[in-house]
């Protein structure tokens, strides 16, 4: 779990496909920045790892299978293949800049929401406005079935960045989130041109909303007799009506 509150900024050093070192799995090395590290020391991130340990990787969960703190601080990943379908970690090269959170402790607050690290689709900026010092960047969903979950001052992670989300259009399926000055500094989304992707996971919360409201509308729809609940085409139109609701309450609840 993490809180998309990112701690450093990394570059990776080396992504390198069939590794023969990780059962030709892909790997990814990456060295933490000493300009960007929130302590005194380059190794801040690494300071208390362990191997086996989750650090968020733009937002995606990887496992830490090997780190060092000399002569530069490093640790490398491995991606599954799943995780190369959804993400945009497959894009990554040397030198690419990536956002870095460790797993939360019991003590660490909760300065953004929780983030799972479970990416659940990637989204393209299609356009970016600058408005005083801030920037205003609006995205387009590949899996446009996320929209559902998007609402109006909601919760939203962007390549690992808790963000607010500031507008949203479901009929030309995009959204916009604000990045402040501060906020500029301390992300790789900021550095980003129109047309590249940042991974995306919407808040679970909505999610089991859904679920839990879903499961009890379908109940009561099933609970109906045959004749109240119809048959075909009758029965597919109930089912819409059902599907409807749960996205309006869902609305209702984050907005």
């Amino acid at each position: 779990m993490f809180t998309g509150i990112v701690e450093e900024i990394g570059e990776v050093t080396t992504y390198t496909p069939n590794d023969p070192l990780s059962k030709n799995g892909t790997t990814l090395t990456i060295t933490l920045l000493p300009s960007s590290s929130s302590s005194s020391s380059s190794s801040g991130l690494l300071s208390d790892c362990h191997l086996g340990d989750s650090i968020a990787v733009n937002g995606v969960c990887l496992t830490v299978t090997s780190f060092t703190l000399t002569p530069s601080a490093s640790f490398t990943v491995g991606i599954a293949p799943e995780t190369l379908r959804l993400t945009n970690l497959g894009s990554l090269r040397s030198g690419s800049r990536v956002n870095l959170e460790r797993a939360v402790r019991a003590d660490t607050r909760m300065g953004g929401h929780f983030v799972q690290g479970h990416v659940d689709t990637v989204a393209e900026i299609i356009k970016i406005t600058p408005d005083g010092e801030a920037l205003t960047f609006r995205f387009r969903p590949k899996n446009k079935e996320v929209l559902r979950y998007v609402v109006y001052k909601g919760f939203i992670a962007l390549d690992g960045t808790s963000l607010t989300v500031t507008a949203v259009n479901d009929e030309e399926e995009w959204w916009e989130v604000m990045l402040i000055a501060y906020t500029q500094e301390r992300v790789v989304v900021a550095g980003k041109k129109v047309g590249e992707t940042v991974n995306v996971e919407v808040d679970m919360t909505a999610k089991y909303v859904e679920k839990s409201l879903r499961g009890y509308l379908e109940g009561l729809l099933g609970s109906a007799s045959a004749e109240e609940q119809g048959q075909g085409e009758e029965k597919k139109k109930g089912r819409g009506l059902l599907e409807k609701v749960v996205e309006g309450i869902v609305k209702q609840g984050f907005s």
